[in-house]
């Protein structure tokens, strides 16, 4: 069973940085593209960044310049840099992989974390 596991939420002051990872586990073939969504409450979740392969990336509006999303292949590990952090930043944050399951199937499928608590204080 594929699973991501996210860690490195907390809460920090306004101002302050946290880095946020993200683990995945379990018989896979390959992972595409990973990406890092979070969700206040009563908002929907939102995308934050992405990152291929290749680590090509994009950020939304909200966090660019902030933020830096990396990832290590050999680890099968995203990172989420979270720099100059803001109270409209406080929200759950998860993990997505994009993940090919067997090498005889290209057929996709999107795995999420559990989801990791970041709240950022004024």
């Amino acid at each position: 069973q594929v699973q991501l596991v996210e860690s490195g939420g907390g809460l920090v002051q306004a101002g302050g940085s946290l880095r946020l990872s993200c683990a995945t586990s379990g018989p896979f073939f390959r992972i595409n593209t990973m990406a890092w969504y979070r969700q206040a409450p009563g908002n929907q979740r939102e995308l934050v960044a992405t990152v291929t392969t290749g680590s090509s990336t994009t950020y939304a509006d909200s966090v660019k310049g902030r933020f830096t999303i990396s990832r290590d292949n050999a680890q099968n590990t995203v990172y989420l840099q979270m720099n100059s952090l803001k109270p409209e930043d406080t929200a759950v944050y998860y993990c997505n992989a994009e993940i090919r399951q067997y090498a005889i199937s290209a057929a996709l499928r999107h795995y999420w974390g559990q989801g990791t608590q970041v709240t950022v204080s004024s």
